[in-house]
């Protein structure tokens, strides 16, 4: 057992984060290498997903916890796929970065999580700012021909369809937010955005927090029931 910087225990990631998604020993991995090779990553600035098992097992979480190793996994779930013994490679690296100290978090990801927390959306991006956003470019892609009619329903109750939205989608690529509105167009979709609270990119899933995460996914899920709404689509 090893404690924290703060002087409290910690469990080791393999009790917290068992291997095996069912109850047997977490100690099944053979070493085998091919979590390795399903990787897309393996090899870079030293990430192996092998290694980072190996480690686990061995107790080595301080080192982990320190190493810049476990941010580089994109959590694509190759690994786990590709591995004979059904290791549980994506839910050990996610504990890994949970056990991180927050303000250690590297890049913009806990900022985001804090972000999202306090506004509802990971860019902080205020609900009225958010509105004129969409609103903006359904009034470009109106001025198309056959779109002539088209318009954003904002949280309609009964719609079939809640489309929660990639924060990349109203920041930087507004354009790919035009594709989608072209296909429920022609589809006749009856679909529906909440004006507030929409991130669909839960960063407290990638960061390890596990109380943000749920706060995130609880949000979509009052969406949900507040519209009256059956579907959803998801960005990630």
């Amino acid at each position: 057992m090893m404690e924290t910087s703060a002087g409290n225990k910690m469990i080791a990631v393999k009790e917290i984060a068992p291997l095996r998604p069912v109850g047997s020993s977490p100690d099944m991995c053979m070493g085998c290498g091919t979590c390795s090779a399903g990787c897309p990553l393996t090899g870079m600035d030293g990430f192996d997903p092998r290694k980072i098992v190996r480690m686990v097992l061995l107790g080595r979480e301080e080192e982990l916890i320190q190493s810049h190793l476990p941010w580089i996994c994109t959590m694509c779930g190759k690994c786990e796929h590709a591995c004979p013994m059904g290791v549980n490679i994506v839910n050990m690296i996610r504990t890994i970065r949970g056990m991180v100290e927050r303000d250690k978090v590297p890049g913009m990801i806990h900022k985001g999580v804090e972000l999202c927390l306090s506004t509802g959306n990971n860019l902080g991006l205020p609900a009225e700012d958010f509105v004129f956003i969409i609103e903006d470019v359904a009034g470009e892609m109106a001025e198309e021909p056959g779109f002539e009619d088209f318009k954003v329903p904002m949280d309609k109750k009964g719609a079939n369809l809640l489309h929660t939205l990639h924060n990349k989608l109203v920041n930087t690529q507004n354009e790919d937010l035009v594709h989608w509105w072209k296909i429920f167009h022609a589809a006749k979709e009856d679909f529906t955005i909440p004006s507030e609270n929409w991130e669909g990119v839960n960063w407290g899933l990638f960061s390890g927090d596990d109380p943000a995460m749920k706060v995130v996914v609880g949000r979509i899920v009052e969406h949900m029931d507040r519209l009256e709404i059956k579907n959803l689509m998801y960005p990630e």
